[in-house]
């Protein structure tokens, strides 16, 4: 059976915290995603995730203004991480049961990629 690094995104995005919300929607345009994982502040620190439904949600629809809101304000922090040799059916079930749509795949304190529902039914079955 595959694992998770035989399907995983390796072509990760990143973003820091202190970062403006307009900011990391221009960098999510101009690479074509839809999720940015939040650099760490220290070796210390846990990653987050900022994601186009978390800016839609906490942004948009409050009519805040994403020139003056941080990513660090509206990310998703700490992650539910994968580890890259966990098994596909295993990655499915923890995503299922923490209700997730992407998890970065963490190796060693560095993110080597993402993986997401879409590459798990686009490159399992």
């Amino acid at each position: 059976m595959a694992k998770a690094r035989d399907i995983m995104t390796q072509d990760v995005v990143t973003v820091d915290g202190s970062a403006t919300v307009a900011e990391a929607v221009q960098l999510m345009k101009d690479k074509g995603v839809r999720a940015l994982v939040v650099n760490r502040r220290s070796e210390d620190d846990a990653y987050g995730i900022v994601t186009q439904r978390d800016i839609v949600y906490r942004v948009i629809a409050g009519r805040r203004d994403p020139k003056a809101v941080r990513v660090s304000e509206v990310m998703t922090k700490p992650l539910v991480i994968v580890n890259p040799d966990l098994d596909i059916v295993y990655v499915a079930r923890l995503m299922a049961q923490q209700k997730l749509s992407r998890a970065p795949v963490v190796f060693d304190q560095k993110v080597q990629g993402v993986i997401s529902v879409s590459d798990i039914i686009n490159k399992a079955t």
